[in-house]
């Protein structure tokens, strides 16, 4: 899955990859909850600058170099942990880090990398979850990574968010729409309930 995402302006972009990991931190939240490593308020009040920045009327900075080193701090270490939630955890960590690079660098490749992190999730999940329903399957046809209910979900999220900031001004309006849209099921990426 590859969007072409140079068609949306900056603006749109930043308004997307936040949109996604609306979707992602919650997974983090989780994983945090389930082993008392990381903060989650500290991703959460990240996220929340980079939507007040979006915000035209609200005039925010945001110091990147400052928010990446807070950051740093609560990236778990997949080594450390024997079970898959770390990994979606890093995920939205990774995902969080190359947005504030992106807001810094202007590297669009970041919001591509962003994109594929949300994606990437939701298929290792995904394979796990055939993986643990069939246990005689050693190696999972991505076929049928890609035809399962929640990727799908996933690949057409991506896809709304995108159409829908292409046809939208640049407003609060549409940062009300596009967060409704990524929040609106009451799910994380994963298909988790987010509490």
């Amino acid at each position: 899955m590859r969007l072409p995402i140079n068609k949306l302006s900056v603006w749109q972009q930043i308004t997307f990859s936040a949109a996604l990991l609306e979707r992602m931190l919650p997974n983090y939240k989780m994983f945090s909850e389930a082993t008392d490593v990381g903060d989650y308020r500290v991703l959460r009040n990240q996220l929340n600058l980079v939507w007040q920045r979006l915000d035209k009327k609200q005039k925010v900075n945001i110091n990147c170099e400052v928010q990446l080193e807070k950051l740093e701090a609560e990236i778990p270490d997949p080594e450390q942990f024997s079970f898959f939630g770390v990994f979606p955890a890093l995920d939205a960590c990774m995902a969080l880090n190359a947005l504030l690079q992106y807001i810094q660098d202007n590297d669009i490749e970041l919001i591509n990398q962003i994109s594929r992190l949300s994606h990437n999730s939701v298929s290792a999940y995904v394979e796990l979850l055939i993986l643990e329903e069939n246990s005689e399957i050693e190696d999972v046809d991505p076929l049928l990574i890609n035809q399962d209910p929640l990727m799908k979900w996933e690949q057409e999220m991506q896809n709304a968010m995108f159409d829908l900031l292409q046809q939208s001004p640049e407003n609060i309006q549409t940062i009300k729409a596009i967060k409704d849209m990524a929040l609106g099921q009451g799910l994380s990426n994963l298909g988790m309930e987010i509490a």
